[in-house]
């Protein structure tokens, strides 16, 4: 069952998106419409749906930096106005500085906050994620998996309430990315934090969760399905791949996803 709306840590509140050309103000397009979408304290949720449905626009909404046309954000029941102070955000592209090195960009927020034990926090978060050798190295001395750890121990050691993290391992090889999947799962396990994880991949989405949100093709785009992943944690992503009930999963999610993957990439194409 999925967690009451009155534990959420984060709420989306029948949110929809239009966006207004600027040069012609009768050109709109509404990338998500009459969104309901919670996230419980300690919950693990992922929304997958097909390209451009608008996956990353209702993370931004979550993170405070995109207001909604209509409906609202709660953050712990408080109605979000502005950033969410309470959110550390995970991108999909490259984050780092390039002139700083892994410690000093992870210790950029921190400093950003003034904390006096900024260095000493940004060091035990560079071991945690298996980086405690690395930083003196700037990121284009680093693989892109080491990157992706490091914008991790950087998103974790503001130590947020609330993780949004979009697409983060989507440019990594298949054996990276599986590492860097159950780096965050341990990482997610010890701290229980709430989870907001946008991926293209089913299987990620699966393995990874507590639960999938289904987000059907734009314009308009709206949850057109909810699925309890009811797999035994802890959980290691290669092994419970082949696991009979991550098949069932994947099986009945797929079959409410595939119409709308077909109409999402049919639009690609005439676009």
């Amino acid at each position: 069952m999925p967690f009451p709306e009155s534990a959420a840590a984060l709420s989306l509140q029948d949110v929809s998106c239009t966006f207004v050309s600027k040069d012609d103000a009768s050109q709109r397009y509404t990338a998500v419409s009459d969104v309901n979408l919670s996230v419980a304290a300690g919950e693990f949720v992922s929304v997958v749906g097909p390209t451009g449905c608008g996956k990353s626009t209702l993370l931004n909404v979550g993170a405070g930096l995109l207001a909604p046309s209509t409906g609202e954000v709660r953050v712990f029941g408080e109605k979000l106005s502005g950033i969410n102070t309470r959110a550390g955000y995970m991108f999909q592209s490259e984050s780092l500085m390039p002139w700083r090195t892994a410690l000093q960009n992870v210790m950029a927020g921190l400093e950003f906050r003034g904390a006096v034990d900024a260095r000493a926090q940004a060091e035990e978060w560079l071991k945690r994620v298996g980086l405690g050798g690395f930083g003196d190295r700037y990121p284009h001395q680093l693989s892109g998996g080491m990157r992706k750890r490091v914008s991790l121990a950087q998103t974790l050691v503001l130590d947020p309430d609330i993780i949004l993290m979009d697409e983060p391992f989507s440019a990594l090889d298949i054996q990276t990315r599986q590492l860097m999947e159950n780096e965050v799962l341990a990482l997610w396990a010890a701290k229980k934090k709430a989870v907001l994880f946008i991926t293209h991949d089913l299987d990620e989405a699966i393995a990874m969760s507590d639960r999938v949100v289904c987000l059907s093709a734009g314009p308009a785009s709206h949850p057109i399905g909810e699925f309890t992943i009811d797999l035994q944690r802890p959980r290691d992503v290669a092994e419970v791949r082949v696991t009979p009930r991550f098949v069932e999963l994947h099986q009945a999610i797929w079959s409410v996803l595939r119409e709308e993957v077909l109409k999402g990439y049919q639009q690609q194409l005439a676009a």
